[in-house]
């Protein structure tokens, strides 16, 4: 049986259903908005030995952790013994405050944390139930490998916030750029021979 790949995408939250609202009406849409496909999207393709899994988490628009912990686990009904996590952006955090607050019932054979944010004392950005209550503790679950990926350049998540989850996991390995912004690109190389070396 292959081997799962378990992908969970980003998304925002607000603090208010008025300001929510506002974001709605103040969207600007492009042909290219729809058009645009990312790194995720290749995965099925590149990793043609592994399950991989992207589900579209509830609200991504008005993000809440505890709808988002809600939808996660009854994916694990349907994973194999030995499961692959990546998040990106609002996707880490959730996978960090979820794997710090419970146990995950699977082994993890590597976590991939791709431009999490961990706080908001560089960016006001609104984490809402998503943010962290404390230092980010894995110690609940069996990980094998743990991959931090963080861009210099990225103005959604600031640098020091990948800086903050090394601190807290020294055995992670940090993989640090210098022109990927948020990591909105067509393909992610690095990711996947990480994934595929694991």
């Amino acid at each position: 049986m292959k081997e799962s790949v378990v992908v969970i995408n980003g998304g925002v939250t607000f603090p208010t259903h008025e300001e929510y609202i506002l974001f709605l009406e103040s969207c600007e849409f492009t042909l290219e908005r729809f058009r645009n496909k990312d790194w995720k999207d290749t995965l099925v393709e590149k990793l043609p030995d592994k399950e991989v899994l992207l589900p579209k988490m509830p609200n991504s628009m008005n993000a809440r952790y505890s709808e988002w912990k809600i939808w996660f686990e009854h994916i694990f009904p349907l994973l194999t013994d030995t499961v692959v996590l990546v998040g990106h952006s609002m996707g880490g955090i959730f996978l960090a405050k979820y794997l710090t607050e419970n146990t995950f019932p699977k082994a993890i054979s590597s976590l991939h944390l791709v431009a999490a944010p961990y706080d908001t004392e560089f960016v006001e950005e609104f984490l809402g139930d998503f943010e962290l209550s404390g230092r980010v503790d894995f110690s609940y679950n069996n990980i094998g490998k743990i991959f931090l990926y963080q861009s210099k350049d990225d103005t959604s998540v600031a640098y020091q916030d990948v800086e903050k989850y090394k601190r807290d996991l020294p055995e992670a390995i940090l993989r640090v750029f210098e022109d990927r912004g948020h990591f909105n690109q067509e393909t992610f190389p690095e990711l996947i021979k990480d994934i595929k070396n694991n």
